[in-house]
Order: structure tokens, then C-alpha cells, then sequence
């Protein structure tokens, strides 16, 4: 275990691993089934779903996490009143850990299903509960001890995706570097995988997959399973950034039956941003990833399902007693059904107009400035394009990292397009260096490594060539909308939906043409592009659902305000 996880554990014990007593058992009985295991017995399994919330009435069990090579490392030993669990338990997926009974095991096992029941119907102890299920996957993340082992070199574009990929999704992973990493050429030389057939990732369950795609991938570690394709849901979201997360949470709260679907993670871009500090209520900041990572958890603590990587690729419907539902055509043969939907796909990120850009993409070019694409370039000049934002935010968090930052803007100024704390904090920093009026004109390198980066005034026409090898792209988003190219949903003349007014009198703010059908979030014409306006419209548009779904007696919830509650 790292020094970093280790340090978090015991600076934080008592809330990950806490003592509940007498009446707090008695709280949860209503919630679990007794079990009993026997001394040695394994009571979950790495890679296999656990039976749920485990809580210890008596005797103890060791939690214990793997190594590459298969050596066991003890994370906490629980006795009577401590419950096992992490936030896999919370959705019914595998777990990342094993425990073993140490001694005979009394035990109360709390399903998944009535695990939700009870943080809901039971606040005070949900909460701790709750919290207690975060850290402990905060600490896994930590550690990196535990989940899918990525092989492979450091730098390749297969090994950055897949990466990329689990960090999205908050699954621990750890990377072992072929070139340098004496376990993964042990692991290399066990599996007599040639190096050619690199990457490769061994998944908890010991299954190894060979350069996976990233369903591929999340289908092996229980990320994902198998859709239902009798179940009719009340609301199909489509897209899991704060918009979408937003109409989950709110959706779910209030008695609807939800089911997310997102192609890649949950978060979106704001999903990626490395802090934002104009957010309500953070007034120190808070990174893109633990603020989404909060709404994601906080969905599926009131019920929504979550089918993320799963692609929906069309929108259809049906006939059926009550009139109409929608069928969402997911992947190549899976189907969704549901009584309405709502798009809340967001925007794909611009790519730049550049002949040499695609080889140098997934190892050189970069969409998104994580910890991953920081360590990459560390102590390196790099090249920022952007001038929103995202490109404002990218660029102090990576002036910290690495040697330089050039940003360079095609506009004549920051201002007019990037908050003004952000222009000043640029402004400040002695490690970024703003050519204002330049663009890019050529990539230069080999076998998809890039090494310089050529640019010009676009006033004077001076051109320079710079050695960079890492450059990062914050020049705007299309809306996410090809999926709906043949679905009869309105768009405008730049591909964002069209809703409300612009479809027509009568319909909702939110509604597209399509009855049943809404649009919300950053895929939305009119929209206003800012996390805030999102998470807004997604507690908005619960409204519309409630309205549109009582009339057929199809939710069978009376239409309540939205709202904190």
C-alpha cells in the first residue's frame, strides 16, 4: 500500500472504518439476513459480486488486497459492530477486495437493494455509512494495490486509453511499465505474452484480456453488465455529465425509475476539469472528478441504474397500452426501453485542423489535463491551444507540472472569452506564456511521438518551431448529436437539439419536438455552457417528467416541486 494511502487511513479511521453500536445494529436488522461463516472461510471475493453490506455482530474477518505477483496485503481487520463494503457494494458490482474470516463470523449482509432502502430511510447512519463507502474507495484509488493491472509502456497511446478510461470511471488500477518494471516482465514472461500483443490488462477475476477495447474491458471488471431488455423505465438519460447526473439524482429521489447511459464515464468535460472554482458553494475549488464523482455516487444511492461505457446509438419507439415508449439501440444488439428520455449527451471535443494531427493522438495530443497527462510531460515545455474556461483552467493546473506552458489563442485577447480569475492567475504565473493571434500549423515526428510544434502570428505571419512533445486541445465542442441524425428530433442549423419556442408553441422549455422526448445540458440550442446551467436543467426537468408521465398514469408519482430538499 502507498505511503499516501496509508497516511489517508489513519488521518482518517474513524470515518472509513467506524464502530457502530448496539442501537445502530438494531437499526439495521430490518435491512439484512443473518449469516454465519466459518474460520478461514472467504467472505468476498476480488472480482466477484459480494453478497452486499456485510456488519460483524461477532468474530473478526481480515480485508486484504493483491499485488502483480499475487503477495496478499492486509488493509483492516473488522470485528463485531464494522461492516465490510465499499461503494461496489452500493451498485451491486465486484468487488476490489477479499476478506477471510479469521476466526467463526456472525454476520448481518445487507444487499445492495436494501442497502439503498436503508441510506435513504435511515439518514443519520446512511450518512456515516455512506461517507465510510466513499473514503474506502477513495483510499482504494489511493493505494492503486487493487482492480485491473495495465501492462505495458508507460507512454503508449493503448496504455493511456485504457488508463484514462478506469480513472474516468473511479476504478483503482495500477500500471506496470514493460520497459522498466521488473513485475510486469515477470507477469510478460508467466502469460508468454509476446511484445508486440502489449498492452495487455489481468483483471481481478484473473481473467487477461489483450489490448481490450474499453467495453471489452469494462464488461471484464463488472463495470457493466447485461441490460434489461423487458424493463420498462420511466426516464432514459442519455449521458452522464452534471446535466444528466443532476436529472438522475433529482429523478431518482423523487420515485422514478431511472437508467443512465453514458458511452464513455460519468463527469462529461466537467468530468475532466482539473479544479473549478466558480462553482457554488466550493469557494476553495473542487476538481471536475470528485465533483462528479459525488453526483455519481449520489444517483445510484437513490436508485438509478448506471450503464456506463454503453453507446446508445439510436432512438426509436413503439406502441404499446399506454400509447408510446421510447426503445434506445444500444451497442450492437441490446435495447433500452423506456417511457420518455432525456439528451443530455454533451459536446465532442474540436479537433484541430491540422494534416499530421491523428497519428499523434492518445500519446502525444491530448484532450483532457489529468494527473496522467501530467506526469507524462513533467518538467517538459508544452503546448496549450484554447482560450475558454476549460484552456484558462488546463493551463494553471499544468504550469505546476511542468517547465512551461505556451498557450496560444487565436483571438486577440483572453478576456473577452476566460474569466477574469482565471486571466489573472495566467497573468501571474511566470511558467505560462500567452501568444495571443496564433495557430497551429504543423506536427512534426515519428511513429506517433510527437517532438515539435510549429505556429504562426496570424498578424505579423512569423512563424515558430518549438520542441514539444506533449500538446493539449481546449478549442471548443460539437454537440454530441450524430446518434439522433435519423431519429426525427429537431436540431439547429449547428447540430444542437432544438426545445421549447423553438420547436413550436406549447411545448416545455426543455421538450424537444418529440413528446416524451427532452433535451438538457450542453447538447441543448440556447443552452448556457457552464456546469451550473447544467445541473440546473437537469433538477428542471424532473418537472416536465412528472408532468408528461401523470396524465398516462405512467410513473404513477403526483408531479412535486424540484428542489433542495
Amino acid at each position: 500500500m502507498s505511503q499516501s494511502a496509508r497516511a489517508m487511513i489513519e488521518a482518517r479511521k474513524d470515518q472509513m472504518f467506524p464502530t457502530l453500536g448496539q442501537a445502530d445494529i438494531d437499526r439495521l436488522r430490518r435491512f439484512g439476513e443473518a449469516r454465519s461463516y466459518a474460520r478461514g472461510e472467504r467472505i468476498v471475493k476480488a472480482g466477484e459480486v459480494a453478497p452486499g453490506l456485510i456488519l460483524i455482530l461477532s468474530g473478526k474477518a481480515e480485508v486484504t488486497q493483491g499485488s502483480a505477483l499475487g503477495r496478499r496485503e492486509t488493509i483492516i481487520t473488522h470485528g463485531p459492530g464494522q461492516f465490510l463494503g465499499e461503494l461496489a457494494q452500493l451498485s451491486a458490482r465486484p468487488s476490489l477486495v477479499d476478506a477471510e474470516a479469521l476466526e467463526p463470523v456472525e454476520a448481518l449482509v445487507v444487499p445492495s437493494g436494501r442497502l439503498r432502502d436503508l441510506l435513504v430511510q435511515e439518514a443519520e447512519l446512511g450518512e456515516r455509512i455512506m461517507r465510510a463507502l466513499i473514503l474506502r474507495r477513495v483510499g482504494l484509488l489511493e493505494s492503486g494495490a487493487s482492480g485491473p493491472i495495465l501492462i505495458g509502456r508507460a507512454d503508449h497511446p493503448d496504455v493511456l486509453r485504457l488508463q484514462g478510461f478506469l480513472a474516468r470511471n473511479g476504478q483503482p488500477h495500477r500500471v506496470l511499465d514493460s520497459d522498466s518494471d521488473a513485475c510486469a516482465k515477470t507477469l510478460i514472461e508467466r502469460f508468454h505474452v509476446d511484445s508486440n500483443h502489449l498492452p495487455i490488462v489481468l483483471c481481478p477475476n484473473g481473467k487477461l484480456l489483450r489490448n481490450p477495447t474499453e467495453n471489452e474491458l469494462a464488461r471484464c471488471i463488472g463495470l457493466v453488465g447485461p441490460l434489461d431488455a423487458t424493463k420498462i423505465y420511466d426516464v432514459a438519460i442519455v449521458g452522464a455529465g452534471p446535466a444528466g447526473l443532476a436529472a438522475a439524482v433529482y429523478a431518482a429521489s423523487e420515485g422514478l425509475s431511472v437508467i443512465v447511459l453514458d458511452a464513455r464515464a460519468f463527469g462529461g468535460q466537467a468530468g475532466a476539469s482539473a479544479r473549478i472554482e466558480n462553482y457554488l458553494g466550493f469557494p476553495t475549488g473542487i476538481s471536475g472528478m470528485a465533483l462528479m464523482g459525488r453526483a455519481y455516487s449520489q444517483a445510484q444511492k437513490f436508485g438509478a441504474e448506471m450503464a456506463i461505457p454503453d453507446q446508445v446509438n439510436r432512438l426509436g419507439d413503439r406502441a404499446d397500452e399506454s400509447g408510446k415508449r421510447y426503445v434506445l439501440r444500444v451497442g450492437d444488439d441490446e435495447t433500452v426501453q423506456a417511457r420518455t428520455v432525456v439528451v443530455a449527451s454533451g459536446a465532442l471535443y474540436r479537433r484541430l485542423d491540422v494534416a499530421e494531427l491523428a497519428q499523434f493522438e492518445g500519446s502525444s495530443v491530448h484532450y483532457w489535463a489529468s494527473p496522467i497527462e501530467a506526469r507524462l510531460c513533467s518538467g517538459q515545455e508544452v503546448a496549450l491551444v484554447g482560450a475558454g474556461n476549460s484552456a484558462g483552467q488546463a493551463a494553471c493546473y499544468l504550469a505546476s507540472q511542468v517547465k512551461k506552458v505556451w498557450l496560444l489563442a487565436r483571438g486577440a485577447s483572453l478576456e473577452a472569452s476566460m474569466s477574469r480569475y482565471l486571466v489573472e492567475r495566467i497573468k501571474a504565473q511566470s511558467t505560462i506564456e500567452v501568444l495571443t493571434q496564433t495557430e497551429i500549423t504543423a506536427l512534426e515526428g515519428h511513429e506517433g511521438n510527437l517532438e515539435k510544434v510549429r505556429w504562426r502570428n496570424r498578424a505579423s505571419g512569423e512563424e515558430t518551431t518549438r520542441a514539444i512533445r506533449h500538446l493539449f486541445l481546449f478549442i471548443g465542442a460539437d454537440p454530441n448529436t450524430g446518434w439522433l441524425a435519423q431519429c426525427d428530433v429537431a436540431l439547429d442549423g449547428k447540430g444542437f437539439v432544438r426545445t421549447g419556442g423553438d420547436c413550436g408553441e406549447g411545448y416545455h422549455a426543455l421538450e424537444t419536438n418529440r413528446a416524451g422526448v427532452f433535451a438538457i445540458g450542453d447538447v441543448r440550442s440556447g443552452s448556457v455552457k457552464r456546469v451550473a446551467a447544467a445541473v440546473g436543467e437537469g433538477a428542471q426537468v424532473v418537472a416536465a417528467l412528472h408532468a408528461y408521465l401523470a396524465p398516462a398514469g405512467g410513473a404513477g408519482v403526483a408531479p412535486a416541486p424540484v428542489g433542495i430538499r
